[in-house]
């Protein structure tokens, strides 16, 4: 009890005296705003002109609630096993009703270490896999060389990062929701087939002239260390490659084309489509209420939000052997953007040997008006098509999104969203055969 009170004293003293540190007044060079006014932000631009005054700490924050109201059907087959004192049928869905969800949230902290060189720390405090507080990564940024002289080469032309974070693989994750962080997302979705992986890994950023950027990165291949030695199975690096190009053609129209790569030879488990282990915005949807656990030696177990939290959305299961390839272009008229995505895939998971192929289209039209945008009606279409493992013929998931938000403050947005989603082609003895869910999601998120 002396130790937890002297200890909690001793924090709060720290605390206390850090305070000019972490004063909110002065800006983060180089950062994308938390805010309203960090959408359709991408890649940090290199012209930042934020003054260095000193070690400054900047403490933010994500929140976001939702209430579901969405429903399920499927036409697969009966498949009755043993579970308890009687049997159970492993492709009945879940059954769902009206309610509330966990509410999730992120603590993020953003440190000005030198002119042009910051820190970030980014947690989940609360995730629909892991409700307890978790780290995501942290990374520096190194925008200048102070310890140089800030030479103007690099100033203006070079950007390095370093660390544990989401890789920059496809424009699209500069628009997806990240657990507590849903404020730049203009539905409530991500993708069906949704590229988000943390890695260790570094990235180096090179405009050679105005609007223009090239990427090449390294990763580690996988979502966590490891130094285990695995025999015939390598582990790897990942080759990452982005090129793009952004310009404000005048004061109404902005374009912006992309092209991504993500490549990985060979490794134990890659992650590419299933790195983000925060869980799907839709809660338990196309799931069974009944399933095997092959965690567990292929037990038969009851669905709960935590096991099953990838709901609605679809991995083409490339974790041995993966080769993408993702084309983004953006462009905005006054109020009215379009925003697209083509990606190619194709890889293999550990025992097979033939690639396999997975393909994903996607485009949203938002339009967004009053005096500073802060009212926005937008609709998505995304369709996937590829072959699953041990199969011969391609399936396919299409949704449609259609959507209306408010941002009553900039830190503050709520949005209503249709959903609409079917599974096509899954085999009569898949639980996804003929299955549809739809209806509406409501979510109101804080970002500061």
């Amino acid at each position: 009890m002396k130790i937890t009170i002297r200890s909690t004293a001793l924090f709060v003293a720290l605390t206390i005296s850090a305070l000019p540190i972490f004063s909110q007044s002065e800006k983060v060079s180089f950062m994308r705003p938390a805010d309203q006014r960090g959408v359709n932000v991408f890649e940090t631009p290199k012209g930042d002109t934020t003054e260095f005054k000193g070690l400054h700490v900047r403490i933010g924050g994500s929140f976001t609630q939702q209430f579901q109201m969405l429903s399920h059907t499927n036409e697969a087959t009966a498949n009755d096993v043993a579970f308890g004192a009687g049997t159970v049928n492993l492709n009945a869905l879940y059954p769902l009703s009206p309610g509330f969800n966990l509410a999730t949230a992120n603590l993020r902290f953003d440190v000005q270490l030198e002119d042009g060189i910051r820190v970030v720390l980014e947690n989940y405090m609360s995730s629909r896999h892991h409700p307890e507080f978790w780290v995501k990564g942290g990374y520096v940024q190194v925008d200048k060389l102070p310890m140089f002289g800030n030479p103007d080469w690099f100033a203006n032309h070079v950007t390095a990062k370093v660390g544990h974070f989401g890789l920059n693989y496809g424009d699209q994750q500069f628009r997806r929701s990240d657990n507590g962080n849903t404020i730049y997302n203009p539905f409530v979705g991500n993708y069906i087939m949704d590229a988000f992986a943390t890695e260790i890994a570094g990235e180096v950023y090179i405009y050679p002239v105005e609007n223009f950027f090239v990427m090449a990165g390294l990763s580690s291949g996988i979502i966590n260390g490891d130094v285990k030695d695995y025999g015939e199975q390598k582990k790897n690096p990942s080759i990452l490659a982005k090129v793009g190009y952004d310009s404000q053609i005048n004061d109404d129209l902005r374009f912006r084309l992309s092209a991504s790569l993500y490549s990985n030879p060979g490794t134990t488990r890659n992650t590419l489509y299933a790195g983000d282990r925060t869980g799907s915005r839709y809660y338990l949807v196309a799931e069974p209420e009944y399933y095997r656990n092959f965690r567990a030696g292929g037990a038969v177990a009851a669905t709960n939000a935590t096991d099953r939290f990838t709901s609605g959305r679809l991995s083409p299961e490339f974790t041995n052997k993966v080769t993408s390839v993702m084309v983004n272009p953006f462009v905005k008229f006054k109020g009215l953007e379009f925003f697209g995505t083509y990606e190619m895939s194709q890889g293999i998971q550990a025992g097979e040997t033939e690639n396999r192929k997975f393909s994903q289209l996607a485009g949203e039209v938002v339009y967004r008006f009053m005096p500073r945008e802060q009212v926005f009606v937008g609709g998505r279409y995304n369709v996937v098509t590829g072959t699953l493992p041990g199969a011969t013929d391609d399936i396919s998931v299409d949704r449609i999104q259609l959507s209306l938000g408010w941002y009553t403050t900039k830190n503050l947005l709520v949005k209503l969203e249709y959903v609409n989603q079917n599974y096509n082609d899954f085999a009569a003895t898949d639980y996804r055969h003929g299955l549809n869910f739809n209806g509406v999601m409501v979510e109101a998120a804080i970002s500061f």
